[in-house]
């Protein structure tokens, strides 16, 4: 067995404390690619670039990585609301392409109802997902080579086609995330993996059992992952120490303010984050080391395993013994904890290596070598 681990581009910003303090960096393109690189060369297997208002723009940001990268996969956000599915195959074709194969898909229906009228979208959530249908039924027909006529309730095509396909065939694979039975039907009909925010085991051994009984339905097959947040110390009195630093510029009231504007939202998925705690600081720890503080003050994925290597493996590894084969990792700030996770967990980890070499000295001239102290 090998686990695919990916980690996370903070494109709307990264920081060393959740919530108002003075340690925010900026979404800068150049901090983008400095992560970017790193988690190439410590062997991450793919990097999510995420979407929305207060991102940068997934596909250039995508774009501007592919040079100074050499292996990872990019995986992509693809707002089937946003655009229209013929040029958006051919943009992903041109990307593919260009990255030599690289390309990944993460497929966004909806998110913030709010957001989504901003740029134009007015669709009820089950409508987003009806369109976000049509939308793939088009896509993935015009990527293999197809033309397509389509009349569908929310989209039309006639005689397109793509005329330079992608690298990879019959298209750039299609990861997903959803927690409604809209989500979960979407998901059986057209991706190639299904991606849960971090819920505890026995809530996500439900959602992988109902998205493979209807893939199955359909004649398919689906991939499951999980994204989370990790932090990981050495010692596991000191990864909790570090968790409770992460949230410890946060006041009730922030609290209370981001939890009052994930109940306007219409994602299941987001309301079942919020469920885990409730707001409430002395419930986050939700299952063994599976800790919801990030979900205080962050939409999105709100869960973290806390805990010692050893202990950030195991739970790693109890999800993948209920079929999860990626895992789309990210910690706070995004850049060190990438050289940390890679250090202290990818030896514990199947298909992954050690990125360190045991006993080096890295001190430079004044290094001690066999008693011996080095002077230049």
């Amino acid at each position: 067995m090998s686990l695919d681990i990916f980690w996370f581009l903070p494109t709307s910003g990264d920081t060393r404390y959740l919530g108002h303090s003075d340690s925010g960096r900026p979404a800068t393109n150049a901090y983008m690619r400095q992560i970017a690189v790193a988690a190439d060369q410590l062997g991450y297997d793919g990097l999510l670039i995420p979407t929305g208002a207060s991102c940068l723009d997934p596909w250039v940001t995508a774009a501007s990585l592919v040079p100074v990268t050499q292996r990872i996969k990019l995986l992509v956000a693809l707002r089937t609301s946003l655009g229209n599915p013929t040029a958006s195959a051919r943009q992903a074709a041109s990307l593919d392409q260009a990255s030599g194969g690289r390309l990944l898909l993460n497929v966004v229906p909806g998110g913030d109802a709010t957001e989504l009228e901003a740029d134009g979208v007015f669709l009820t959530h089950d409508e987003r997902y009806a369109a976000s249908d049509e939308f793939l039924t088009i896509w993935r027909r015009l990527l293999q080579g197809e033309t397509v006529d389509f009349d569908g309730k929310h989209l039309k095509v006639r005689g397109a086609q793509n005329f330079f396909p992608p690298v990879q065939h019959p298209h750039p694979p299609l990861y997903f995330g959803g927690s409604s039975e809209a989500a979960h039907e979407l998901a059986a009909k057209h991706v190639d993996a299904y991606l849960t925010w971090g819920e505890p085991p026995a809530a996500v051994a439900e959602k992988i059992a109902d998205v493979r009984g209807r893939a199955a339905r359909h004649g398919r097959s689906v991939r499951f992952g999980v994204r989370l947040h990790v932090i990981v110390r050495e010692t596991s009195e000191a990864a909790w120490a570090a968790a409770d630093e992460l949230i410890s510029h946060l006041d009730d009231a922030t609290i209370a303010a981001a939890q009052a504007n994930y109940v306007k939202m219409d994602s299941e998925g987001q309301r079942r984050m919020a469920a885990l705690h409730g707001g409430d600081r002395n419930k986050l720890e939700v299952a063994p080391n599976l800790w919801a503080g990030v979900g205080l003050v962050r939409g999105g994925a709100g869960t973290a395993l806390v805990g010692d290597p050893e202990t950030v493996a195991a739970r790693l590894l109890e999800y993948a013994d209920l079929g999860v084969d990626s895992f789309v990792l990210s910690g706070y700030p995004h850049l060190e904890e990438a050289y940390r996770f890679a250090e202290l967990v990818f030896p514990l980890l199947p298909g992954k290596g050690k990125v360190t070499v045991e006993g080096a000295f890295t001190g430079g001239a004044f290094d001690v070598r066999a008693g011996k102290e080095k002077v230049a």
